[in-house]
């Protein structure tokens, strides 16, 4: 064990003398708190330390201990349903055990050791297995299932396996050769776990929020950012997605937020129920609150701790939505600490390397071919990212948006004068992009309907037409337009209000399945192509306007799931309403 002595304080980094043997990413114990740190820099016998807590009355000179390992998680059963903080220590019990502040220097562990599981096994005796296998399941929750997994770099035949009440530190299988399997293992956190191959992004994540769905799809292992100015709405949106997208584990990092809308996301997701199961949406939840208050370098920590549990469900077959809540943060911590090692600053003060970490950061993410097909079958699990972020002002060109830019396959961006008129979600559809339009759209194809692309392709035709009118409208007027135009800014008001405009604290609204989406834009596209050839022939704008119809499409977005065939009928009824018109 290494121990050296503290030379220099700079804030959360610490040099340390006497380090010689250390290496990088190494966690540290300082000073005689033992304050949790880790190496980022060495320089002869010296040891750079970012450190995780609050250094206030640290002294040159105390000593500091080196632990001989990196930054690891712990993974097993308990981690669903727990709220830690940014390196993993659960708030809860710390609350219990020292109340309301986490004193400084603790180590606790993140799993309960002394809770027993009901082990299942799923393998058998004499069984040859080896890294990702699954050996047996525990009924973590009552809406999920834990597979135990051979830890990596473990393999050989079963000697002695058992179902029972075991806790996580017992031994339920026994190989040949003495090792033995535990319901536990740990893995640092700055390493991708590892996976056979990457599957190509095909399958979308349904979100049940129109304005991504059929416009800005994101699929099962893509990624994608959320940048807005305060107020725009990232939190809201991004709880909307943990409660309703089509994944079985949700990962929410508070990284750097304000205490309050940590908050209220403690508060509420305990509260919220899971619509596809009836059970508390936590119990396929992880929280990880990392606080603004809390020191700087635990934010970075906090990324990555997030994202290797993604993996670790991942590894089990599950699909994983990681929410990362704010990003910008990171990026924040990352000048901090930067500009206290003296590094040489890149754009507006953050350092040279934020593209490099930004990218090693969302290339975790991805829908793979899990390790451990010893059965023959083929287990397949994701891990999508949306992660939000804040630039100052609202500005798009800042660095921290701009490299996420490069990085990620979507871009939902946060419109303030949309959040201002009560347009939620705020997702301004001009500015707003998604590269997954093309390897989702086959899957469109075959689940919904062949003409839903060539749909939204319309859609977005006349949403930027309709920019481009509002221009001349601001200047002349609207009754200096041609009827032809008049009823784009009227079809696009209908996508704008009764479509793109989503409440997400309404029990019908706030969830939109795939095929109702499709028979929503449908009957929109539907009243524009009729009322177009209407015109030609001479109908008024005025008589097409004063049909029954238009109410209805307004009422669409709250029907019920199961009141599909209406929208089929109203859809099919605009046609005839509409070619009834007798020419004045």
């Amino acid at each position: 064990m290494i121990e050296g002595k503290i030379s220099k304080i700079t804030g959360p980094v610490v040099e340390a003398s006497f380090m010689r043997g250390s290496r990088m990413y190494d966690v540290v114990k300082v000073g005689n708190e033992g304050l949790i740190g880790e190496i980022i820099r060495l320089d002869d016998d010296v040891a750079v330390i970012q450190v995780y807590e609050d250094t206030l009355g640290l002294y040159v000179g105390e000593k500091v201990v080196s632990t001989d390992n990196p930054m690891m998680v712990e993974l097993g059963p308990g981690l669903l349903t727990s709220i830690y903080d940014g390196i993993q220590r659960p708030l809860p019990s710390i609350q219990e055990e020292y109340g309301d502040f986490i004193k400084r220097g603790l180590v606790t562990t993140a799993l309960d050791r002394e809770k027993k599981w009901e082990f299942s096994p799923t393998a058998k005796a004499g069984q040859n297995v080896s890294t990702g296998d699954i050996i047996g399941t525990v009924p973590e929750t009552k809406s999920i299932e834990h597979r135990v997994m051979v830890p990596p770099g473990i393999s050989g035949v079963i000697k002695k396996i058992e179902k029972g009440n075991f806790t996580i530190e017992e031994a339920v299988a026994t190989l040949e050769d003495g090792t033995e399997v535990k319901m536990f293992q740990k893995w640092p956190v700055r390493m991708g776990r590892p996976y056979v191959n990457k599957l190509d992004p095909e399958i979308p994540l349904v979100t049940g929020q129109r304005i991504f769905d059929t416009f800005f799809p994101i699929p099962k292992g893509g990624s994608a950012i959320i940048p807005g100015p305060f107020g725009s709405g990232k939190t809201v949106t991004q709880q909307s997605l943990a409660k309703w997208a089509d994944a079985d584990i949700i990962v929410y990092v508070g990284c750097g937020e304000r205490g309050n809308e940590m908050t209220e996301v403690l508060d509420e997701f305990p509260e919220l129920k899971d619509p596809k199961t009836g059970n508390p949406l936590m119990d396929r939840t992880i929280l990880i609150a990392n606080t603004s208050n809390m020191p700087v370098a635990a934010r970075e920590a906090s990324i990555y701790t997030g994202i290797t549990l993604a993996e670790y469900y991942r590894d089990m077959g599950y699909d994983v939505a990681m929410m990362a809540d704010s990003t910008s943060r990171w990026g924040e911590a990352l000048r901090e600490v930067s500009g206290r090692l003296e590094e040489m600053p890149g754009e507006e003060g953050y350092p040279a390397y934020l593209a490099t970490r930004l990218s090693a950061f969302y290339e975790r993410t991805g829908r793979v071919v899990c390790q451990g097909n010893g059965d023959g079958s083929k287990r397949v699990g994701s891990v999508t990212v949306i992660g939000a972020v804040s630039p100052p002002g609202g500005d798009f060109s800042e660095p921290m948006t701009q490299n996420s830019l490069r990085i990620t396959g979507a871009f939902w961006a946060l419109d303030a004068s949309l959040a201002h008129r009560r347009h939620f979600p705020a997702i301004n559809w001009i500015k707003s992009y998604s590269l997954y339009l093309g390897p989702v759209k086959a899957y469109y194809d075959e689940r919904v309907s062949t003409d839903f692309a060539g749909l939204r392709e319309k859609a977005m035709t006349l949403l930027q037409k309709e920019s481009e009118l509002q221009e001349i409208v601001q200047l002349v007027g609207p009754d200096a337009l041609p009827e032809s135009e008049k009823v784009i800014l009227e079809v696009c008001r209908m996508l704008r209000e009764d479509f793109l405009q989503q409440f997400a604290f309404h029990e019908i609204d706030g969830f939109c399945p795939l095929e109702k989406q499709y028979w929503m834009i449908k009957a929109i596209i539907t009243f524009y192509e009729e009322a177009a050839e209407g015109l030609k022939k001479g109908v008024a704008l005025s008589q097409v306007l004063e049909l029954p119809f238009k109410e209805e499409i307004a009422k669409m977005k709250y029907l019920p799931y199961d009141k599909t065939d209406s929208l089929k009928e109203l859809t099919s009824n605009i046609g005839k309403e509409i070619q009834a018109i007798e020419v004045l």
